[in-house]
């Protein structure tokens, strides 16, 4: 019932668009690939859908049933596509990053029934999950608006999702973490306690990898001002109180302001405004990508 389209036979434009989004289209089909597999193992079809007659082709329309911001909507077509090949039209589909509002219709897709039926659900789950994490990253954007703090992600991503959940950020307004523990050396507390110090964990790592982006992990104004003085210029302020937070930007700029500050632990949308205003350069939210609730997104088939 589904035509499983090979990786070259993709249309090239659909290719394109998303390696232009910074992801890298062959593992976001084999994503697809997988998906699939999970609902049809051994290449079987939809016992459900193949047991209905031949119901033709029809017209349905991806719709938001909330306000929100969307994203994974090129995969959601790719999924259609790598399901139902030629037989498949996507039209009207919305750029990711989009802010709708409930009843917008996002993308319409037009195919057989039974096909389409089969692939709703994969299609969707890749769509509402970015979607959930783009909206979710929009709203502390949003409660940041006016301040120089920018919204973070981490590396509190699901496994194999990393470079999809952390584009999602992206559509939401949000800026990306490390995405490994290569590209950037992160000195965190039980480093500190293995190394003897954060100074310490510091300088094995500056010394292992001279030219690595280093950001160390503080506990107090203390660890601040002699990581500071130890040359560190990306900080991490661990679980402070805001008056900490605020002093800690005091400290930074009588220092000579060298060092992005960046806040994490324990932080609420709540309290968002309030500890950007501290002075603090980045907020990091681990829940964006490890927590997050599904985008409502539903596929309606068009009844005239």
């Amino acid at each position: 019932m589904i035509t499983r389209t090979p990786y070259d036979e993709l249309p090239a434009s659909l290719v394109a668009e998303i390696r232009a989004a910074g992801l890298d289209p062959q593992a976001v089909y084999d994503h697809v690939v997988v998906a699939f597999e999970e609902d049809l193992p051994g290449g079987v079809d939809d016992a459900t859908s193949d047991a209905m007659p031949d119901m033709g082709r029809a017209v349905a329309d991806f719709a938001a049933r909330e306000p929100g911001v969307v994203a994974g909507l090129a995969i959601a077509e790719l999924a259609f596509v790598y399901a139902l090949g030629d037989t498949v039209t996507i039209t009207d589909r919305a750029p990711d990053g989009t802010r709708v509002k409930p009843g917008d219709v996002v993308l319409t897709v037009e195919g057989p029934v039974r096909g389409v039926l089969t692939a709703e659900r994969t299609a969707l789950n890749f769509a509402s999950h970015l979607s959930g994490i783009a909206t979710a990253t929009s709203r502390w954007v949003d409660a940041l608006a006016g301040t120089r703090a920018r919204v973070l992600d981490t590396r509190k991503t699901l496994p194999g999702w990393r470079a999809l959940q952390k584009y999602a950020v992206r559509c939401g307004g949000g800026v990306n973490h490390r995405f490994s523990l290569v590209d950037r050396a992160m000195v965190k507390d039980n480093h500190a306690v293995a190394a003897g110090g954060v100074v310490a964990a510091y300088d094995a790592v500056v010394a292992k990898h001279p030219g690595l982006r280093v950001e160390v992990e503080v506990m107090d104004l203390d660890e601040l001002r002699s990581i500071l003085a130890a040359g560190c210029t990306e900080v991490l302020l661990d679980n402070m109180s805001t008056a900490d937070m605020a002093e800690a930007v005091r400290i930074n700029q009588d220092a000579g302001g060298k060092a992005t500050l960046e806040a994490s632990g324990g932080l609420t949308l709540e309290r968002a405004r309030e500890v950007a205003e501290t002075g603090v350069d980045f907020i990091s939210v681990g829940a964006l990508t490890h927590s997050v609730d599904v985008f409502d997104l539903g596929l309606d088939f068009r009844t005239s």
